[in-house]
């Protein structure tokens, strides 16, 4: 394998430019990607076919993999989201004069470079790229072989744009895909500030373990959702549906449901017709089997079926005594990434949002919100489930530091 240090060099020294560039440059740059990917899709979309045909048809990831023009539209859409957004870097987040008579500030100022490793979807590589560039950090992106192709023809087109606004086009790096990349980039402390990974559990335990780099997790989700006894039927079952179905391959779907004994058998009636036209696997405890019984796609759940993050079109569901116990089912299995609750108690869904240790917490709503374009944030790197400095939607604010500047007249100590 050719050494990546020279790709991580050079956009080291890229990311000097980066921070030099101009809040026009920067802007005007990213109106023009998002226009040259319009301009471009046709590329975009070849490649991306490219991916999809080494796949096996039924890969649950080719959902995530898979580009179309909805979706190209939906990326540009994001950028010009991005582009609009304040720069985070720069602002005086504190300033004061000692009795010395020193100038002290602290100022937000860019990571400098961000490394990530993710899996599958294309659309990330042009989600990482422009929330680092509009915070003016440089970027190493290490995308899963899956995606070759569509990150191939993403970069191409980003670095294009950067070069006719003047600004270095290494201040975003596609590395080579096959694994030996992560070795060498887990040790590269000299040129890479932060590593970002997405994607899988195993991913980001691999990551974290073995990484020499500073690690911000993005975490996998074992997302829950409590039907309580007071919860509006209609409701519980319109954002159970929404919750699983939507877009069943991504982290915020849910993968169990929780639902109060006194109400399982009308809720589960009304789910079944529900989740039916999608064919949806369900595997559930003993009380929820009985309730289903008919159902046809019902399989008996195991405690593993509790802990799995199916990303496909299958849940679990079982069936407690009140929210004591849904608090502790959510506590032993839940990965911290996304929660709700539906219920028209008020008390009931405070003492939900207030207990429940996740990055975000939901009360009669859908755990899909649970995205930085959703949230009003442009886009995000992806969802941290961990509490130093990020949590949540991981995104433009987040990628920044701080720095102290001090002036002085001659003061020594």
């Amino acid at each position: 394998m050719a050494s990546i240090e020279s790709l991580l060099i050079r956009t080291h020294k890229a990311a000097a430019g980066l921070r030099r560039a101009t809040e026009q440059q920067l802007q005007a740059a990213l109106a023009s990607l998002a226009d040259a990917i319009l301009r471009d899709q046709a590329l975009l979309l070849k490649a991306n076919a490219k991916d999809l045909a080494a796949q096996s048809p039924d890969n649950p990831r080719n959902d995530r993999l898979m580009l179309d023009p909805a979706r190209i539209r939906a990326i540009a859409d994001s950028i010009r989201k991005v582009a609009a957004l304040p720069d985070p870097s720069g602002k005086i987040l504190e300033k004061r004069r000692l009795e010395n008579g020193l100038l002290v500030e602290k100022m937000a100022v860019p990571l400098g470079v961000v490394g990530a490793i993710y899996e599958s979807r294309p659309n990330v590589t042009f989600d990482i790229a422009v929330l680092c560039l509009r915070s003016r950090n440089a970027c190493v992106l290490k995308g899963s072989s899956e995606a070759d192709h569509s990150n191939k023809a993403a970069i191409r087109i980003i670095r294009s744009v950067l070069a006719e606004h003047g600004i270095p086009p290494d201040a975003v790096t596609l590395l080579p895909s096959d694994r030996a990349t992560v070795q060498e980039l887990f040790g590269a402390t000299r040129w890479v500030d932060v590593l970002i990974p997405r994607g899988s559990d195993s991913l980001i335990k691999y990551v974290r373990k073995h990484s020499l780099v500073p690690v911000i997790e993005t975490g996998a989700g074992v997302c829950h959702l409590y039907i309580e006894k007071e919860a509006d039927l209609e409701m519980a079952v319109s954002i159970a549906v929404n919750a699983k179905v939507s877009r069943p391959s991504v982290c915020n779907a849910i993968d169990t449901i929780l639902v109060d004994r006194d109400i399982a058998p009308e809720f589960l009636k009304r789910l079944q017709p529900a989740l039916l036209p999608y064919e949806v696997e369900i595997f559930a405890d003993p009380g929820a089997q009985r309730l289903l019984k008919g159902y046809p796609r019902l399989k008996a759940a195991t405690p593993a079926d509790f802990a799995r993050e199916f990303l496909s079109l299958k849940c679990a569901v079982r069936l407690v005594d009140g929210i004591d116990e849904a608090l502790a089912h959510i506590e032993r299995y839940s990965t911290r990434h996304s929660e709700a609750i539906v219920s028209g108690n008020k008390g009931v869904c405070e003492r939900f949002l207030s207990e429940v240790d996740a990055a975000t917490v939901y009360a009669n709503a859908s755990t899909r919100f649970t995205d930085g374009e959703a949230l009003g944030l442009g886009a995000e790197i992806g969802i941290s489930t961990q509490k130093l400095h990020a949590r949540g939607p991981f995104a433009l604010e987040k990628l920044v530091t701080e720095k102290w500047i001090i002036r002085g007249t001659g003061q020594v100590r």
